[in-house]
């Protein structure tokens, strides 16, 4: 006997909302092949503050509605080897940040990397996925339209 999962289903692309960020509606691809999630970021230098080690960086994508870039400065919490989309290990950076999906808002660690080649901003990966989403991926955009029901768009 199987027992009814109380996992969300979401597709293979969606919009997200990082609240921390200020930053809405952010084209996201889930690639359970990626353990860890990523977000696309430039202009990327290590800073000391408070005397931790933080992570300043820029946010612009030609996929989001920006159109003048936005810059941010977060904790590091780990530098980690973690294989890109070629297969090639590259140190990254990982900060922790509040992503909004399904109209939950979840806290998950984001490698910062150069994504601006790739179609999406962000990569949600299995980390962020296990125990809380099923993939179907003939479907597109379920958290967002939810999103937009709600808001009687």
């Amino acid at each position: 006997m199987t027992l009814p999962s109380k996992k969300i289903l979401i597709g293979r692309r969606d919009k997200v909302d990082f609240p921390d960020l200020d930053l809405m509606d952010v084209e996201a691809k889930v690639d359970t092949g990626a353990y860890t999630s990523a977000l696309h970021v430039s202009e990327l230098s290590p800073v000391m503050k408070d005397g931790k080690l933080h992570v300043e960086f820029t946010f612009l994508h030609h996929s989001h509605s920006l159109t003048e870039p936005v810059h941010y400065v977060l904790p590091v919490e780990a530098y980690k080897l973690i294989k890109n989309s070629s297969g090639d290990a590259e140190n990254r950076f990982i900060v922790k940040t509040k992503i909004k999906l399904f109209n939950k808002v979840h806290r998950a660690e984001f490698s910062l990397a150069d994504r601006s080649a790739m179609e999406t901003p962000v990569l949600l990966g299995r980390k962020l996925l296990n125990k809380r989403f099923m993939v179907d991926v003939s479907q597109n955009y379920l958290s967002f339209e939810l999103k937009n029901k709600r808001k009687g768009k």
